[in-house]
């Protein structure tokens, strides 16, 4: 991006390095500030999630006010699935509760491009929604903010 300093780590991507970019994805999304996410994306963003389709930041941030205003107590953890030269695919779950007090835990997968700078410029995800019992949350630690690294991942979990 012409004027924009670079979002390291930047493309081509080694394992560390897009281990590295999951990791603050997530902790950003944990955040919850929709203008600071938005900002980690082109400004000609595209995304696909769910059955919407986003253009640029400004799409992307009224999104994020939307969805974090509907998605009450929202936990999030990513984890890599596979990752190329200035792509990252990930898959994640993520537990929140409605108005009514129901919770869920949100399963889905990611498909990431980047530009040159290391900005997102093309999101994919796909995510069901499961119900679930309040007693069966897995995610437990201060929100907003980012999952502690002694944290256990999906995998040690078991989703």
């Amino acid at each position: 991006m012409i004027g924009a300093p670079p979002r390291f780590p930047v493309p081509p991507f080694s394992t560390a390095d897009a281990l590295q970019k999951v990791r603050m994805a997530e902790d950003a999304w944990n955040g919850r500030d929709p203008a600071k996410v938005a900002l980690t994306y082109t400004p000609d963003t595209m995304w696909h999630n769910r059955s919407e389709f986003l253009n640029g930041r400004t799409e992307v941030e009224t999104f994020l006010v939307a969805k974090w205003f509907g998605e009450n107590e929202y936990r999030l953890i990513k984890e890599i699935w596979a990752h190329g030269d200035a792509q990252i695919a990930v898959r994640f779950c993520y537990e929140y509760h409605d108005a009514d007090g129901q919770w869920y835990r949100a399963h889905g997968n990611e498909n990431w491009a980047f530009d040159v700078d290391g900005y997102m410029s093309q999101r994919h995800a796909s995510i069901n929604d499961v119900p679930i019992a309040q007693a069966d949350r897995l995610f437990h630690w201060p929100a907003p903010g980012p999952r502690p690294q002694d944290h256990p991942s999906l995998s040690e979990l078991g989703l």
